[in-house]
């Protein structure tokens, strides 16, 4: 099956004023927070995720290290949760490896911590989570920023088999992309 999400890389780059820009756009708003682009499409160099510092600017918890903001990927994850992703994948991964993955991810996050912080800290795993899985955004971001994370894992081989398609609405579609994901 051709893959049908355009082609990425991973990077890790310092957001120029367009990066800031395009990322205000898919965010509907300005960051809170200082971030990092780390993963981009190949055909254009749009952000696709971006890598949060774990405090925003006023000193508050950004439990969100990686977030998935690019399209299509954004839209045709959803379409997944909508379809039970969620309850699907916690079933398919189990919660003991899920677990596993959540604290990988916090330890990554508190290490970016200023040295020496002793106010508030983010909290919980991927997407702030403490047990299971809250958001499919959060998980494939991260492994498509090169995370060891068994749900973004298992998001991109449903993405690959077409499960994040729009259904009967794109009969005739003939997909689009391929090419690198950043993943080998």
């Amino acid at each position: 099956m051709v893959d049908p999400l355009p082609g990425t890389v991973v990077v890790d780059d310092e957001p120029d004023d367009a990066d800031r820009k395009a990322v205000a756009e898919l965010l509907g708003r300005e960051p809170a927070g200082s971030f990092r682009v780390v993963v981009r499409h190949v055909h254009d160099r749009s952000p696709v995720v971006i890598r949060n510092h774990p405090l925003l600017a006023d000193g508050r918890p950004m439990p969100t290290r990686y977030w998935l903001l690019g399209e299509p990927e954004r839209t045709m994850v959803s379409r997944i949760e909508s379809r039970g992703g969620v309850h699907r994948v916690e079933d398919e991964v189990g919660l003991d490896v899920i677990a596993d993955a959540h604290a990988r991810y916090a330890a990554e996050r508190d290490a970016a911590l200023p040295e020496g912080w002793d106010g508030p800290r983010p909290s919980a795993g991927v997407g702030g989570t403490r047990v299971g899985v809250k958001c499919l955004h959060a998980h494939y971001g991260w492994w498509l920023a090169g995370g060891d994370d068994p749900v973004g894992a298992w998001v991109a081989e449903h993405l690959a088999a077409g499960d994040g398609d729009a259904g009967p609405t794109r009969v005739g579609d003939a997909g689009g992309g391929g090419g690198a994901s950043g993943h080998g």
